[in-house]
């Protein structure tokens, strides 16, 4: 009994050193893996029983960037039960994964690269641009350039001596580099492209637009409405041409920067029309030129 006596106290001792160590050694392993965690993810040790029929295996939770399933469990008594060797696996996959990746990276620019022209006269940024939507492109450039070329007649017949309507001189005008800008903007997206712009001939624009019964004001705006129209008609049918190559680059400019600015002109240009013809000949087209004036 006297043998005893020291015994026991000893033995709880042991009992709570050896929990004490479990616990320790528990916690060492989290902070261990996250040090990983700070390098790329956030990974989690739970030392807890699962659906596996393996009790108290370590279950260990990876941040969606790893592409290992996630969780996926390492059992007890496995001799990769070390952090560091646990580590070392990790880091090994994501190597591997990385080197993989690389690999297929290179494959892939090394086909672009064989792309790439070599002759001097041909465009180094041109892709998937198809020699159809070139052309479209260039059509509608001649098509801004003739509307350009119509509103500056327009602006020369109102800006007259014998016609002076400054109002509408004005507003031709503006319309005329409007067109103008829309096909200087069109250029500038065909040699963003790799295209290649190419200039039409214009339609020379009538220089009288007096009209014996609607009178100047209204004939004029009635036809730059059916100029609008027809635009339109145009740049849907460029952005028609643009979804059947599948050139959705190019659809999304033209939707972008000419169809919702078209129907707005539209609009606009609709109600000039209405109100010249409730106004008729009259004085009441000066009040509505002063008012494009100012």
């Amino acid at each position: 009994m006297e043998l005893l006596v020291p015994f026991a106290p000893w033995m709880a001792l042991k009992a709570m050193s050896c929990l004490l160590f479990s616990k320790l050694y528990f916690l060492w392993l989290k902070d261990s893996f996250h040090t990983v965690a700070e390098e790329e993810s956030r990974v989690e040790i739970v030392s807890r029983p699962h659906a596996h029929p393996t009790e108290n295996d370590l279950t260990v939770h990876l941040s969606p960037i790893q592409s290992l399933p996630c969780p996926f469990y390492i059992p007890a008594s496995s001799p990769f039960h070390s952090p560091p060797i646990i580590l070392r696996i990790l880091r090994a996959r994501r190597h591997a994964e990385a080197s993989a990746a690389a690999a297929l990276d290179l494959e892939e620019i090394g086909k672009e690269l064989a792309l790439i022209p070599t002759s001097p006269d041909l465009s180094l940024g041109r892709q998937k641009y198809a020699d159809e939507c070139e052309s479209a492109i260039n059509q509608q450039i001649n098509v801004e350039y003739n509307n350009s070329y119509v509103y500056h007649a327009l602006f020369a017949y109102f800006d007259r001596d014998n016609v002076a309507l400054k109002g509408l001189a004005k507003f031709f005008k503006e319309s005329s580099e409007e067109e103008r800008e829309h096909a200087e903007k069109l250029m500038e997206y065909q040699n963003k492209r790799g295209g290649r712009v190419k200039l039409q001939s214009l339609v020379m624009p009538p220089s009288e637009f007096d009209h014996p019964e609607k009178g100047e004001a209204l004939h004029a705006m009635e036809l730059t409405l059916a100029l609008e129209k027809l635009t339109n008609e145009k740049l849907i049918q460029l952005h028609n041409i643009a979804e059947n190559y599948n050139d959705a680059q190019l659809a999304d400019f033209i939707e972008s920067e000419f169809l919702g600015e078209q129907v707005e002109a539209i609009k606009k240009i609709s109600e000039y029309v209405a109100q010249l013809r409730r106004l008729g000949k009259g004085h009441g087209v000066w009040h509505f030129d002063q008012m494009l004036l100012h």
